[in-house]
């Protein structure tokens, strides 16, 4: 191939990028980088095939394409191309390259070999889950992935499952003065298998909600108050927004992820901590019959 006709096929390439054409784009930085690997601009073209396949979820040529643009990036300067290698190999459980990416890129890791448990922070993830978008509460376990902390609304997401998001925040969420990334979701990465239950609790005070949240908590479960959500517009929500502590007293829904026996006694347990002002009725299975309590 000569340089003329990979200029050409380059040119091509960009015009179906702008075109968000990422499979006719990729295939075409492919054909050029097959002749000329190592051009001063072909780590550059590495970079936006790689980043082309990422676009399409396809995670192997993603992370294939992404070994060689990082092999011609240097390292320890927060170059993006180790950032979506890092995203790519955790997709494909490769960890060796994942955590040499996060390392090209200049984050420090915990020591060890195989997944990444770190503790990263917290975050939010906002949910896709084909048509409904729901902003999520995660504890960061590496760069890209996270567990939710939130017990979704969304049909068919769970508390405790691991999400892969990316790297560039889609707004921020404010607490009490401190600033939290949201980013996308790319993918559900790991399910959780704790059902999602709702309950009607009755709480006389604040304070007997704040309680019933923290008890499910500590147990490993998760409680969310209805009262708790915040319904917010699409360009709200990529913005930068002050989370408010909405939940209140009075009878509400709970939504709560915890296995049906266990939540029942810890309703139980958590009513017979109070003489008056703690009640509770209609658990049930989301989706299924109610049950009673």
């Amino acid at each position: 191939m000569r340089k003329s006709e990979a200029e050409a096929l380059i040119r091509e390439a960009y015009e179906a990028w702008e075109a968000e054409e990422w499979l006719t784009a990729a295939g075409l930085f492919e054909r050029v980088l097959a002749h000329f690997p190592d051009e001063e601009r072909s780590a550059v073209w590495w970079y936006d095939a790689a980043l082309a396949h990422k676009f399409l979820r396809d995670w192997a040529k993603a992370c294939a394409l992404g070994r060689e643009a990082a092999a011609r990036a240097p390292r320890g300067e927060g170059d993006p191309a180790f950032w979506n290698l890092g995203i790519a190999a955790t997709v494909q459980g490769d960890w060796a390259t994942a955590r040499d990416a996060w390392s090209g890129f200049g984050i420090q890791l915990p020591q060890g070999e195989g997944e990444i448990d770190g503790r990263f922070g917290q975050a939010c993830v906002r949910l896709d889950t084909g048509g409904e978008r729901e902003v999520v509460w995660i504890d960061r376990l590496c760069p890209t992935r996270g567990r939710v902390r939130n017990v979704p609304v969304s049909a068919g997401r769970r508390f405790g499952e691991i999400v892969v998001h990316d790297g560039e925040p889609k707004g921020h969420r404010v607490v009490d003065g401190r600033e939290f990334p949201v980013f996308d979701e790319l993918l559900l990465l790991r399910p959780s298998e704790l059902p999602t239950l709702e309950v009607t609790v009755g709480a006389g005070e604040v304070a007997d909600l704040e309680a019933l949240i923290e008890l499910f908590v500590e147990n490993g479960f998760g409680a969310e108050p209805a009262s708790s959500l915040q319904l917010l517009c699409a360009c709200c929500s990529e913005g930068t927004h002050e989370q408010l502590r909405k939940a209140h007293a009075g009878a509400q829904r709970v939504s709560l992820a915890a296995p049906e026996a266990e939540a029942r006694l810890l309703l139980e347990r958590w009513a017979g901590e109070a003489a008056v002002g703690r009640s509770w009725s209609g658990l049930e299975a989301v989706g299924q019959a109610p049950g009673g309590g």
